[in-house]
């Protein structure tokens, strides 16, 4: 295992965010395995899960366009702002989607579509898992975050499942072996995975310092 300084490492908050809504599922073992990962490689990285699923956000109500709020107190209904104040909080995103039909889940546009300026100018970072290992919903979620005026990482791991039986236990919910000898992710995908942190990191770096000289004039 290749070792990372984290001595320079800004400590800013991240969300690592749950994609899929789908029941059975498999996203939160996936993403569970994408945070230890990280977790491994810079140990001292300030992370916090946000689960779509539990969000049940409604499918988008306010009378409002998102880019014309600038206050969470704008907003309508009591959910938009909750979710407006929840994704405030941080700096950074890690998103780790599945891939559907060689698009990302509509959970994931509908919460996006709810926020503007909450999105805007922070970093971004895809992660996508599948049969194919979702390359197409990443680039496609990519376009639609810098959309949102995110910086996001030109690196995006793709989890590929490594075979038919492997996928019909995704399917079906079932549980994925993801650590130890014979797991179906090895150094390969974790390598890949700390790079892209990495890069996300170098992204909330240049934001940093891009604030502190718009401070200092």
């Amino acid at each position: 295992m290749s070792s990372h300084n984290t001595t320079s490492e800004p400590s800013l908050p991240i969300a690592v965010i749950i994609c899929s809504g789908r029941q059975p599922r498999v996203g939160d073992q996936i993403t569970s395995f994408v945070i230890r990962t990280i977790q491994s490689k810079y140990p001292t990285s300030s992370l916090t899960l946000i689960d779509l699923l539990s969000w049940n956000l409604p499918m988008f109500n306010e009378p409002t366009i998102p880019s014309q709020i600038r206050s969470s107190s704008d907003y309508i209904q009591p959910h938009t702002r909750a979710w407006s104040e929840e994704i405030s909080k941080y700096k950074g995103y890690v998103f780790v989607t599945p891939q559907y039909n060689w698009g990302y889940p509509a959970i994931l546009k509908n919460a996006i579509d709810y926020l503007f300026n909450e999105w805007k100018g922070k970093a971004a970072m895809v992660v996508s898992y599948g049969g194919h290992g979702g390359g197409k919903a990443a680039v496609q979620l990519k376009g639609v975050l810098e959309g949102c005026r995110m910086g996001v990482v030109e690196r995006m791991p793709g989890l590929h499942f490594p075979d038919k039986r492997v996928l019909g236990i995704a399917a079906v919910g079932g549980e994925l072996f993801l650590e130890g000898d014979g797991a179906i992710w090895g150094e390969m995908e974790r390598e890949e995975i700390g790079k892209a942190y990495g890069e996300l990191l170098s992204l909330l770096g240049e934001e940093k310092k891009k604030l502190g000289r718009l401070n200092v004039a």
